[in-house]
This record gives C-alpha cells, sequence and structure tokens, in this order.
C-alpha cells in the first residue's frame, strides 16, 4: 500500500462535499507529474484530503482509493474546461481514480504545524514553489499527520 496525498480549493471541492457524496472521481488534474502520481496509485491506497487556497490551508481528511485507472471523464466534455480534444475513449490522455471517503478530522493539521514537524525533503508539499495536486506521502510521516490531526485510523493503525 502506498499513502497519498490530494489537493482541493474548499470553494471548488471540500472536504465537507466529499464527505457528503462519499465517494469522488478525482478528475480535472492536468500536470503530467500529478498524472502519474494518479497512475500509481492503486485500490486501497490511503490518501490524505488537503484544503489548498484556505486560511490556514491544511490536512482535513482521510480517503481510500475505490477505483484506479479511471479515464478522466472531462477530458471528453467538450463543455468542460479540462476537454482534451486529443483524447477519445478508445485512446484516453488522462487517467484518475474514485477516492472513497474514510474520515473527516477532528482538527486540520495546517501547514505552519507540517512546516514545524517535516523537512521540505521529507514531504514534497512543502518544497518551495510545488505546486502539485497529486503527490506521495511517506508512510512514516503519513502516520504522524493521522496521529496530528487526532484521526481514529492512527488507532487502528491503519
Amino acid at each position: 500500500m502506498k499513502h497519498w496525498l490530494v489537493k482541493s480549493e474548499p470553494g471548488e471541492y471540500s472536504i465537507q462535499d466529499f464527505a457528503q457524496e462519499k465517494r469522488a472521481i478525482w478528475d480535472g488534474v492536468r500536470n503530467h507529474l500529478a498524472k502519474r502520481h494518479l497512475m500509481a496509485m492503486q485500490r486501497g491506497d490511503l490518501v490524505l484530503f488537503y484544503h489548498s487556497g484556505a486560511k490556514p490551508p491544511g490536512v482535513v481528511g482521510l480517503a481510500r482509493v475505490s477505483q484506479a485507472q479511471i479515464p478522466d471523464p472531462t477530458q471528453f466534455d467538450p463543455n468542460s474546461k479540462y476537454f482534451d480534444p486529443k483524447a477519445t475513449p478508445e485512446a484516453p490522455r488522462w487517467i484518475t481514480v474514485e477516492l472513497e471517503h474514510l474520515e473527516t478530522f477532528p482538527r486540520m493539521v495546517p501547514i505552519a504545524e507540517l512546516r514545524e514537524r517535516f523537512s521540505p525533503q521529507s514531504l514534497i508539499l512543502l518544497r518551495r514553489g510545488n505546486r502539485l495536486s497529486v503527490m506521495p506521502v511517506p508512510k512514516e510521516i503519513f502516520g504522524d499527520i493521522l496521529r496530528m490531526a487526532g484521526s481514529r485510523y492512527f488507532e487502528h493503525g491503519d
């Protein structure tokens, strides 16, 4: 099992939206490195949900990959800002995952706390200029963040 972090602006798609829907296709990612991370995700991988653009930004919840290797449907929709005219159902250019909501954390872990605890070398999120919306998180750091958030999953060792 691998561990990941996905970012979303709460005004676009919040942890509350995700909790209400219970499952969501993580569509609209158009960065090639983030695409490679999405393609590496497997069913059962755990994912931290991060609110970017919030004041303060921070980790707010936990998800699990429920389906992997899904063609991103927005690439085929000419009315979507993520439409890709070169993509076809037979040869999709953008692959994504479906996530299932596991938990909205009892407390958000703000970026300032992450910076105090971890280095930019150990957590990609903290690297200067990082704009990735999908990134891997080392297992030990993932567990530390669950503990910092008061996650019930930390107690179970999941």
